[in-house]
Parts: C-alpha cells; structure tokens; sequence
C-alpha cells in the first residue's frame, strides 16, 4: 500500500513538522482509505503560530488594499486551475458527491474573488459637521490577529469565507481547522502560499479542539475569533473569548423548515426539498430538516417524495451518477442513527429509510439511508438539530399554523416557501425568524454576494459573506479634522 501523505504545520510561511508531536490521520468516509497525516499542534506550536501572525500585521497592514486584494484575485486563479483536485479531495475527505465537491471549491472561487473587490472598497462614511470648517469621517482598520476556527462541512469554502475576508481588511491570520477535514484545509492554505501571501500573514494549526483551539482561543494577542461549528462548542468559545473582551462571531447550527403550500408547484417543491434535505448528507447548517406540508396536499406530495427516493442513489460519492454519499465520520453515523432511534421511540412514524446500508459497497463507509419521519411538531427529532440526511414531514392546516411551527425551534438560520401567492410570500419573507428566506427555492444554495447568518441559536448577530463580511474583520475609527483655525466646542458654542 501506497504510504500516507504527511503534512505539517504552516507557521510564518513555512511547512514544519515539530520534532516529538502524535500525528492523525483523516480518512474517506465512504471506504476508510487514509487521506493525510498531520500534526496534532501543542500550544507552544500555537504560540508560534501567533506570534508569526503578530509580527506579520504591522506590515501587512500597511499594505495598500487594493494590493491585498490583488493577492486575493491570485489565490482564486490557484483555487481554479486546481478546482478538480481539490474537488476530489474534498470528496475523499469529507464524503460528499464529487459535484458538490466541486461546487465547495468554486464557492471558494467565487468567495475569494468578491472579497478581491473589497479591497478597493473597505467603505467608512462622510457626515457634515454641526461645527465651521470641520471634516467629520469614519475609516475602516483591522482589528490584528484572528483566530478562524472552521468546521468539516465546507471544508473549503468556509476557511476561504473567513480568510480571505480577514486578510483583505488587513488582519493577519491563524487558522485552525476540523481536523476530520485537515487535508482540504492545508489545500486551501496552499492556494495563499503560492499566490504570495506574506510570511506569517496566514498560518496553519492543525489538532483537536480541547488542546489546538483552546490554545488559540485563549491566546492574549488574539483579538477576534471567528468560529463556525456546534452550539455547545460555540458557546464555549464564547465564554473563553469573553474572559478577555474579544470579539467573538459565531455561526452555529439550523433546523430549517420548507414550507409547501396548497398553491404551491409541486414539482419544483419536490426537487427542492431532495436536494436540499439529502444534499451533503443533511450535513449543511442551512439543510432541510423539516417539510411542513399543507393539509390539502400532504398526502400527494408525501407519496411522490416517497417514490422518488426509491430510486435514490446513495453510494460512492465519486461516481458522477451518485445522489448521496457517506455522512462524515464514525461520530456523525452513530449521532443520526441515535435520532432515528429517538423518532420512533417518539411515535414518529418512519415513512422510509431508516437503516445503515451494509453489503460490500457499504460496509467499509458510514452510509445511512435517506430517512424520511412523519411526525408532531414539538418531537425531539423535529426541533433538534440532527445533521445528517433525516427529514422531519409535519402537517399544517393553513399558512398560518406553518409560520407558526417553523418559528417555533431553537434556530433561525435558513427557511423556505412554496407558494404562488405573492402576498403571501412576502409575508413569510417579514414572518419567518430565519436570517436567510428562499420563495420557491431550498433552504440551502446561498450565494457568496449576500450575507450569511441567523437569528437565535444560529449565532449572537453577524453575519459573513457579502459586503458586510468585512463587519467581523475590521473597527471603525472615526476621524474629526478641524481646519478653522481656533478651538470650537461641539455642544457648547453658541449656535
């Protein structure tokens, strides 16, 4: 057998594998073959790693931004001439069919080239003073060093979310990603290493949470933390961060609901909640975990759901003509077979699926059947975050009882509406507690020009991509410049 690619740490623009540290290895969910080898960083390795970052800003900060954002158009065209192999790494690692694969990579692309723009932009604003002859403006500066702290799901695209938004404010970096997804991230880091990024502006750490993030975390010259993960983790995250008086953003879970109602076309319904509930496994934050049906087209549509999964295609998820591949780990197969466990213990009836797949495609890989659970609003399964490819049906009797039960969870990230009412729709854009509201369209397939984000336990308020990406990334300084020559007194001078 071929031996497995090892890779190290990067700290100040150099590849290094510390004498004396364990190393881990990430595999293919779909068949156990091993990906990579890395190094499980101690905190001293992640004090390296930061000061790096620290010594790096000043002049990385000085350097004008459109020729960050130079840089940044560089490290796209790196991501694109590779977009096939890292695709296919992306698949190997994290298990998701290798058009998905692809489609992580060229989110990154796309991603990477948008923030490109900010760099000729980083927008502050112009206001008239109450005062004679003073300038009154705000500018933007970055806040120093920033942790990324990135999850296995989009194991490229959201590194490349909080990373290449970071550097074009001028921030300097450390990244620190899932470990089951170490090789995609070293990919990506990669792509900036050979764009040109400055030594020690982008720097790699890699190794388990508990000791590798809570090093970085919990490091004084760290001063923002942007995490993408678990609620639990999160909120320590936050806690850690708090100590301190860091800024923190959190990007958290989602139980995300598509409505479909009596008017809607069911079709196009019907090809929305496939993909977006068994897209990645359900292994999104924005996937769909809950269909709300509308009593007069429950039956209909449950049936042609039913019938199409029949022929659902779950299997290697490098073969072009696979729907769905493995979820991503030994962990995340034993937490959604414990949910189906849960909804029918629950009184869920289970309409399909249900079972790990076994049989010589299957058994060397975590695949679990596409599930679907007709069930009560308020069921465990219905209102927790699960993750993987398990569908919650709910009925509803009119628009109104659906509002009301997709609001009435713990989330507020993605939602979804089926309708061709206008009014309606646009009531359920100003009535559903979600960040995000698609009409006709999934819960998932955001685009990288609009933000990101959600309400309640979803995250505590920012919001990435889009122009405001550069929000969690930069302070705002305000400027005053009095040019009348004598000393004037803002709210005492006689007006």
């Amino acid at each position: 057998m071929a031996s497995t690619e090892e890779f190290g740490l990067f700290i100040d623009g150099k590849w290094e594998s510390p004498p004396g540290r364990d190393r881990f290895v990430t595999k293919n969910p779909a068949n156990g073959e091993e990906v990579g080898s890395f190094v499980s960083a101690q905190p001293e390795d992640v004090g390296r790693a930061v000061a790096a970052a620290a010594k790096a800003f000043p002049h990385w900060r000085d350097t004008p931004a459109p020729k960050r954002g130079e840089i940044l158009l560089r490290v796209a065209e790196e991501l694109r001439h590779r977009k096939e192999s890292i695709g296919r790494v992306v698949t190997r690692e994290m298990g998701k069919v290798i058009a998905e694969g692809r489609g992580d990579v060229q989110e990154s692309i796309d991603f990477v080239e948008y923030m490109a723009g900010e760099g000729r932009r980083l927008a502050g604003e112009t206001v008239p003073s109450e005062l004679f002859r003073k300038f009154c403006l705000t500018v933007r500066q970055p806040k120093g060093v920033v942790a990324c702290i990135t999850p296995w799901n989009f194991p490229t695209a959201i590194p490349n979310w909080k990373v290449a938004a970071a550097l074009v404010c001028g921030n300097s970096v450390v990244l620190k990603p899932a470990s089951n997804t170490a090789r995609c991230a070293a990919e990506v880091v990669k792509a900036y290493e050979a764009a040109g990024v400055p030594p020690g502006v982008l720097n790699l750490v890699t190794g388990p949470g508990g000791v590798t993030g809570n090093a970085l975390v919990d490091d004084p010259r760290v001063r923002a933390i942007s995490f993408t993960g678990g609620v639990e983790t999160g909120r320590e995250v936050y806690v850690r961060g708090a100590r301190a008086l860091k800024m923190v953003h959190l990007e958290l879970g989602g139980k995300n609901p598509q409505i479909v109602m009596d008017d809607a076309d069911l079709t196009l319904a019907l090809e929305g909640v496939l993909f977006g509930a068994f897209g990645t496994s359900g292994q999104r934050c924005t996937a769909t975990s809950r269909l709300i049906l509308h009593e007069k087209i429950y039956d209909e549509f449950l049936g042609r759901l039913l019938e199409r999964l029949r022929s659902f295609r779950v299997g290697d998820p490098l073969d072009e003509k696979t729907d769905m591949g493995p979820v991503a780990s030994a962990d995340q197969e034993k937490k959604v077979l414990e949910y189906i466990r849960i909804g029918s213990s629950e009184g869920a009836k289970l309409a399909g699926g249900g079972e790990k797949l076994h049989g010589n495609d299957y058994d060397r890989g975590f695949f679990v059947q596409p599930t679907v659970f007709e069930t009560k609003h308020g069921t465990r399964i219905s209102k927790e975050e699960i993750f993987g490819p398990v569908l919650s049906v709910l009925r509803a009797k009119d628009y109104d009882e659906a509002i009301r039960i997709a609001n009435d969870v713990d989330y507020g990230l993605s939602s979804s509406i089926y309708t061709r009412d206008v009014s309606r729709s646009f009531r359920a854009i100003q009535e559903l507690e979600a960040g995000i509201t698609y009409v006709n369209a999934p819960t998932i397939g955001a685009e990288v020009q609009l933000p990101f984000g959600g309400v309640k336990n979803t995250g505590n308020g920012g919001r990435e991509a889009g122009s405001v990406a550069i929000e969690e990334f930069t302070e705002i300084k305000t400027a005053f410049i009095d040019f009348s020559g004598h000393l004037q007194k803002a709210q005492i001078d006689p007006r």
